[in-house]
């Protein structure tokens, strides 16, 4: 798909990868709907990008319908959808305090994985009624893992969980709206420099840089950025789970 002139949702698109996909899809010619609960710097990027901020919880299926919605008053229906809201979070499972809190793990799982496919769901209304393009192309879906999904570190079974549901269910729905000609990708980033990564001290994040096999840094969000854009453009990518991580893979902690 070529996204100049089309219509994109970003979910997480205030900060981190999800605004990094926002300038690069803007800079292309696409039209950006920022969905995010940070309404300031949400909607700082939307006005610098000449988009539309809309404040939305992912998990909540009216704010991601009024989000969509708010949206397509603003540019028309989306046909491209970049799913980056999410939260980090670690806990043993059983620690100083005794059992992982149950609380924390549903959080993490409900934001990372349901919150996915609540806006995934939402969004493919619109997007498998829309016009046919090229090879009967309608529409496209990024989803955001983490190699975390494949070496959860000690300490992440809620969040290595939530992103490996997001791999796991990749494919099924790649092959559900592959009928209505919309296309379902998801990136699996390592170590990249978001602002997850701005609780570690400059040192830990330099050592992490270095334990990449290469290039030896934090990846950096732009490089995401980069791969959305060509998921967006290669029709033949589908059902794919793509990681983007300097063939990192991470050791038990």
């Amino acid at each position: 798909m070529d996204v100049n002139g089309h219509a994109a949702f970003v979910t997480g698109g205030a900060s981190g990868l999800g605004a990094a996909a926002a300038r690069l899809l803007a800079a292309k010619g696409a039209k950006i709907t920022i969905a995010d609960l940070n309404e300031d710097l949400g909607s700082q990027v939307a006005e610098e990008l000449g988009g539309v901020f809309a404040p939305c919880d992912v998990t909540d299926e009216s704010a991601v319908q009024a989000a969509l919605d708010a949206g397509k008053d603003a540019h028309g229906p989306a046909r491209i959808l970049v799913n980056c809201a999410g939260i980090g979070g670690a806990a043993r499972v059983v620690g100083r305090n005794g059992p992982h809190d149950l609380g924390l793990f549903s959080r993490i799982v409900t934001i990372n994985l349901i919150g996915t496919f609540n806006a995934t769901r939402l969004f493919a209304v619109d997007a498998t009624q829309a016009g046919e393009l090229e090879d009967g192309e309608r529409g496209v879906v990024i989803m955001t893992a983490s190699v975390a999904a494949y070496d959860g570190q000690i300490g992440q079974a809620a969040y290595s969980a939530s992103k490996g549901g997001v791999v796991s269910m990749t494919l099924p729905i790649a092959r559900d709206l592959a009928q209505r000609g919309v296309r379902v990708c998801t990136i699996a980033p390592g170590v990249l420099l978001t602002p997850l990564m701005d609780i570690l001290p400059p040192e830990a994040q330099e050592s992490l840089g270095a334990s990449v096999p290469f290039p030896a840094r934090l990846g950096k969000p732009e490089e995401y950025a980069e791969l959305a854009l060509h998921i967006c453009e290669n029709r033949y990518l589908n059902g794919e789970t793509i990681r983007l991580d300097g063939s990192l893979r991470m050791a038990a902690r």
